[in-house]
């Protein structure tokens, strides 16, 4: 059944079927192939219970805070702000890529969405600059992977609701990746550049009068964030309902700006619903699908398979570590998620480990995903942004920062307190 469901699930992407429409065909193949029972009688009801869960109202609201910043202006006062600050560093603006991505991270909760953020708005300026293409995209496109990981994170509410995992708990244990991962990403920009200087364009040095002035446009992202965030973790509301006074905030940010126009609000609506309709779409899927595969035994074959290798926990981790690093080559980030994680998961469990931690471990490896062809996603957003070039300079560009994940991967097993800290501290 294994080589069957991969095949299958391989074979059907190849022929660019929409994700969502492909997770209800195997669901469908499994049920005339390989189990004994009239599965298929079931997806009304899985249907239903797959989306009326209240925690997923967060993901459209999310989605729409992500969508008034950008479509509002926001994003191009954040950019500009922290080009002031950043820019004097070996590797200039690229620095500053790696930064508003990480700022638009802890208010968007998509990767996607905040590439597309930052592309559209820097990569105008690489030309311009003299900034190598290849690095200055790849440092976007990495960028843009904070936005799974850096809360709120639309596929951390997707991994708690999968597993039954405390939400609030994952927001927590991906703090301190998040922000270590930005770090490493600006490290790894600054010693390529210390190395070949004539990849990072001229740096900039600004008068310390703007710098100070500049920082009026990093306070409302600033302020949204404490509010979200800190509303969670107060008491005062559930991730759905910071969801939502996230979406107040934005709206008032924007309106502070000047950025609110009918347009504007049009926009936003018509892309959460393009972009939810999406997500659920591949939710309801993946939940018929894993309904079929645990119903025909697939959890129990996988199980056995892996216990018959008769590896220690540790080495059963690298595995599906390699697993995952795999199917990110072929699978979309979110389908990835939701297809593996009911299988997976309890293994990791039965084998002792926090699921908490795995689910940071995985966003890292999902954030992989994002950047390795054929399937990486925001490698696709930066060329179009760029509207210009090969896409493999996005791809070549974007090497180093897999790497970076690779260590950040290896680094959450090695010491998982990385992750399990913060959440141990201020639970």
């Amino acid at each position: 059944m294994i080589a069957f469901v991969s095949a299958s699930l391989l074979g059907l992407l190849a022929l660019s079927i929409p994700v969502g429409i492909v997770l209800f065909l195997l669901g469908f193949g499994i049920d005339q192939f390989f189990s004994n029972f009239p599965l298929s009688r079931a997806l009304g009801n899985m249907v239903w219970t797959s989306s009326k869960s209240a925690t997923l109202i967060a993901i459209p609201f999310f989605v729409l805070l992500g969508e008034i910043l950008v479509r509002s202006g926001v994003a191009t006062r954040t950019y500009a702000a922290l080009d002031r600050w950043v820019s004097w560093l070996p590797g200039g603006l690229v620095h500053a890529n790696v930064a508003t991505a990480t700022m638009f991270s802890a208010t968007s909760g998509s990767s996607v969405a905040t590439a597309a953020t930052v592309a559209t708005v820097a990569m105008p300026q690489a030309e311009k600059l003299g900034y190598d293409r290849k690095l200055f995209s790849g440092a976007i496109a990495a960028g843009g992977t904070l936005g799974i990981m850096i809360p709120p994170s639309i596929n951390l509410i997707v991994y708690g609701f999968l597993t039954q995992s405390s939400i609030p708990q994952l927001f927590l244990a991906g703090l301190i990746p998040g922000i270590a991962l930005a770090l490493a990403f600006m490290a790894v920009t600054a010693l390529i550049c210390l190395v070949r200087p004539e990849l990072g364009g001229n740096r900039r040095l600004f008068p310390f009068t703007q710098m100070l002035r500049a920082l009026v446009d990093l306070v409302p992202i600033l302020l949204l964030f404490g509010l979200i965030v800190g509303s969670i973790y107060l008491g005062w509301a559930t991730p759905t309902e910071a969801a939502a006074v996230g979406v107040a905030g934005a709206f008032l940010i924007a309106l502070a700006f000047g950025g609110v126009s009918w347009t504007m609000l049009e926009q936003s609506l018509l892309g959460t619903v393009k972009i939810t309709a999406m997500i659920m779409l591949i939710v309801i899927g993946a939940s018929f699908l894993n309904f079929t595969l645990a119903s025909a035994g697939l959890g129990r074959e996988l199980t056995a398979f892996l216990e018959g290798l008769g590896l220690t926990p540790l080495w059963t981790i690298l595995v599906i570590v390699l697993l995952y690093v795999v199917l990110g080559f072929f699978i979309e980030t979110l389908s990835l998620m939701v297809v593996t994680i009911p299988i997976i998961v309890p293994i990791v469990v039965a084998l002792g480990y926090d699921p908490i931690w795995f689910g940071i471990l995985m966003i890292v490896l999902i954030e992989m995903a994002l950047i390795t062809p054929p399937v990486g996603l925001n490698l696709y957003v930066v060329q179009g942004a760029r509207k210009s070039g090969s896409l493999n300079e996005v791809m070549l560009g974007a090497v180093p920062f897999v790497l970076v994940m690779l260590l950040m991967a290896f680094a959450l097993i090695a010491f998982p307190g990385i992750a399990l800290w913060l959440p141990g501290v201020l639970s």
